[in-house]
Formats: C-alpha cells, sequence, structure tokens
C-alpha cells in the first residue's frame, strides 16, 4: 500500500483557497455509508446522500482532490461519453423516453455545479462560455448535428457556429475551420470546488479522513472498509477512485488510466488576453488525442493535452506542451510557463460511464473517459438516488455490462501507448 501523498506542484494547488485538512481515521466506527475517494464522485456522493440526511464517511487514501478531481483542465463540459452506445442499448419502445433522459442526464452535472457554489458560497473561478472547435471538414458536419440536436430538445443557452473568421476573432489563432460557441459550458478552478465541495459537506455532518488509504472491504451484511489503523462498518459502502482506485481486483481491468498533461504560463498582459481571448472562453479540439485550453482567473495560459509519456517530469512536460501551444500561439514564446503536471483518467473501451455494484450494498462509479468535471457530479446523484431506492437512472448504466480485456491491469501501460499511437493516426488520417 502506497504511503499518503500531498497534492502535485500543479497550479491549482499553488492557488488553492484552502489546504483540507482532515484526521485519519484512527479507530473503528459505524456510518450509514461509507465512500471510498475524496475526489469529484466520492464528494458528489457525500454531499448528496447528507443533504438528505445520511450519516457520510468519506475515506481518502492522501487529500481532497488529489487525483484528477485536482488536476484536470478545468473545462465544464456536457455530455456523456458513449452517449451512442446508452441509446442503442436502451432503445426499440422507449427509444423516446432513452434519449430524453440521456438528454437531461448530459447537462444534469452543470445544474448541480451552479446551485453548490451558489447554495454554499463555493469560490472556484465559475464562468461560462465555450468554443468546440473544428480543425477538419468533418468536424464543421459534426458542429452542425450537435447545433440540431440542441435545438431539437431546445436548449437554453447561447449556442451558433462561428466560421474560421469568427473564430480567429474571438480566440485570436488561424488553426481552426470555425468552432461551435456554447456558453452552457464553462471552466473552473476545480481543485477549489471540490475542497468547496467538502467543506460543505462536512458543514452538513460528513466525516471526512485524509490520509487513511484503505487496505481492503470486508464483505458482509454490513461491509466494513479497512485501513491501517480503523475501520467503517457501514450500511453502504461506494467505491469512486476511478483511475486510482487499486483495492477491489473485480475493477481491474474495466477501464485502462490514460495520462493527461497540463502546463500554465505565467500571467499575460491585457494586450495579449484581449488578442487571444477576449471573451474568456474555454476550448477543446474534436480529435481523440485531444488538446484544450482556456485562460485562469489571473489571466494565465492554462494548456493541456495527451502525449505518450506516463512520467511526471515538470520540465519534460512543459517542452512536449510547450511545442503544441506555440503552434496555435507563436506570440506565447515571449513567455515562461510556471507550472507543469500530469493526472490520470478513466477511460472505458466503450466510453459507457460504469456506475454499477459488486454487491446488494457495495456500489461503484468510475470510467468517465474525459468528461469527469460535469459527469462525476451526475454520477454522484445516480448513486445517492440508488442508496436512496431510485434506481431508474443507475439502471441505464449497470445494466451495459463493462468490457474487459484479458491481462488488461497487468499490461496497461503498454495497451494504453498502442491505443494512443492508433488514435494519433487515426486523428491525422480522418
Amino acid at each position: 500500500m502506497q504511503d499518503p501523498q500531498p497534492h502535485t506542484q500543479s497550479y491549482y494547488a499553488a492557488s488553492a483557497n484552502e489546504v483540507s485538512a482532515y484526521a485519519r481515521l484512527v479507530s473503528n466506527v459505524t456510518a450509514d455509508v461509507c465512500v471510498i475517494g475524496a475526489g469529484f464522485t466520492g464528494v458528489s456522493t457525500a454531499l448528496h446522500l447528507v443533504e438528505r440526511g445520511y450519516n457520510v464517511h468519506v475515506v481518502e487514501a492522501n487529500k481532497v482532490g488529489w487525483g484528477a478531481s485536482g488536476r484536470n483542465g478545468g473545462e465544464l463540459i456536457g455530455g456523456l461519453a458513449g452517449e451512442k452506445r446508452l441509446a442503442r442499448f436502451h432503445g426499440g419502445n422507449s427509444q423516446h423516453n432513452i434519449e430524453k433522459m440521456i438528454w437531461d442526464m448530459r447537462w444534469a452535472g452543470h445544474e448541480i455545479i451552479r446551485q453548490r457554489v451558489q447554495a454554499y458560497g463555493i469560490e472556484c473561478d465559475l464562468k461560462f462560455g465555450y468554443l468546440d472547435v473544428a480543425i477538419k471538414q468533418r468536424h464543421v458536419r459534426d458542429i452542425q448535428q450537435e447545433l440540431e440536436y440542441l435545438a431539437r430538445f431546445d436548449y437554453p443557452f447561447e449556442t451558433r457556429f462561428l466560421d474560421a473568421q469568427e473564430t480567429e476573432q474571438a480566440i485570436g489563432t488561424r488553426a481552426y475551420r470555425g468552432a461551435l460557441l456554447n456558453m452552457g459550458n464553462g471552466h473552473l478552478h476545480p481543485l477549489n470546488l471540490c475542497i468547496g465541495e467538502a467543506r460543505a459537506a462536512a458543514g452538513l455532518g460528513t466525516t471526512i479522513y485524509e490520509e487513511s488509504p484503505v487496505e481492503r472491504i470486508e464483505y458482509a451484511d454490513k461491509p466494513v472498509v479497512i485501513t491501517a489503523t480503523g475501520s467503517v462498518t457501514a450500511d453502504f459502502v461506494v467505491i469512486a477512485g476511478n483511475a486510482y482506485h487499486f483495492i477491489e481486483k473485480r475493477l481491474r481491468g474495466h477501464l485502462f488510466p490514460v495520462n493527461s498533461f497540463v502546463i500554465v504560463t505565467e500571467p499575460l498582459p491585457e494586450d495579449t488576453i484581449r488578442r487571444i481571448n477576449p471573451r474568456d472562453l474555454a476550448v477543446c479540439d474534436p480529435n481523440f488525442v485531444l488538446e484544450y485550453f482556456r485562460l485562469t482567473a489571473d489571466k494565465r495560459m492554462l494548456f493541456g493535452g495527451r502525449i505518450r509519456y506516463r512520467g511526471s517530469d515538470p520540465d519534460f512536460i512543459k517542452r512536449r506542451l510547450q511545442a503544441k501551444m506555440l503552434r496555435i500561439y507563436p506570440e506565447l514564446t515571449a513567455f515562461a510557463i510556471d507550472y507543469a503536471w500530469g493526472g490520470t483518467i478513466g477511460v472505458t473501451l466503450n466510453r459507457v460511464p460504469q456506475i454499477g455494484r459488486l454487491a446488494p450494498t457495495v456500489f461503484y462509479s468510475q470510467g468517465y473517459s474525459g468528461h469527469g468535471v460535469n459527469v462525476t457530479h451526475l454520477a454522484g446523484q445516480i448513486v445517492a438516488d440508488a442508496i436512496s431506492g431510485t434506481m431508474e437512472r443507475f439502471d441505464v448504466f449497470a445494466r451495459i455490462k463493462p468490457v474487459v480485456l484479458p491481462g488488461a491491469h497487468r499490461f496497461a501501460n503498454q495497451m494504453v501507448a498502442l491505443g494512443l499511437l492508433y488514435y494519433q493516426i487515426k486523428d491525422r488520417l480522418g
């Protein structure tokens, strides 16, 4: 079992509103629900449950938001990975109903975040405005289809297609053929959101333990979550570690741990901001091996993407990502890179998030395939609903069995490297 670790040296950790300081688990306690993991999935689930009156204990191996929840690009993007597969699987006579349910779930995480930021006064730099950019002509066609889809369900926020010239005016680069402007998507400081939600849950009575790695789960009528120095016996257990969960062997091979990396520049002057992003929009391209970027609240460029690398050397990450950033914004060559880090996301083979259970009272949620900020908040609500006895949305996911490759856990690094190479070729040729 790995020893507890501090936050990675990221921009988010350096600009966090506070440093969480919850005690270790050092005794044997009981709870209605024990949640393993204090990232977005675990904290969201805990807050949904404590708001309903449950006695919830959260056990975290490191610090609140230590994993992908505190390291990601901070882009709040609607949609579920694997939406089309979900619709096909649950089609037939209920096709309209499942399409409407998927549509509602697409945006549910956004609304949960909006409500929590307002209700609990969470300062996380939440701002709306987002561009899906087009690199190839087929991406432009995809944008037109997405606009039709949004119109069909009366999407309430401003959306419109920007041609290449309008895109250049919006984000100061000629790298794209066009873009979909969506003012319902946005961006935020993910670590501050996660810490703020944890504070809200604790304020309502949730007990949070940090630096308390779980060693095992004992399955019984009331399962027991065991650490080196204590345990939680609960009516229900929720496994919420995503790509950082190593406890339950039955979940190994259900998803692939894919690394993503981020760099952040020094603060940019106002004249540069006016040229490259005057509307403060988040941006993401449509590639499988995608790139994304936005401005932070203090006007730094945050640029992220995936590279064939599994280490954590900041200098290597800087070199690789800065080269990608400068292809889009060559004028940023004059500005220093202040931060560089990586994190791991859970990607499923069929791209469908995995929400299910290993036993009648042991639930899990994982595998958001890059849509984590939004979908983790939805997932927490779905699991809380299931524990409370409402299974409709839970069953939409639980009935789709995970695709598992034999030996995936043992050879995950090699398989991810091959997959990344495959998708890079597909992005270039497609």
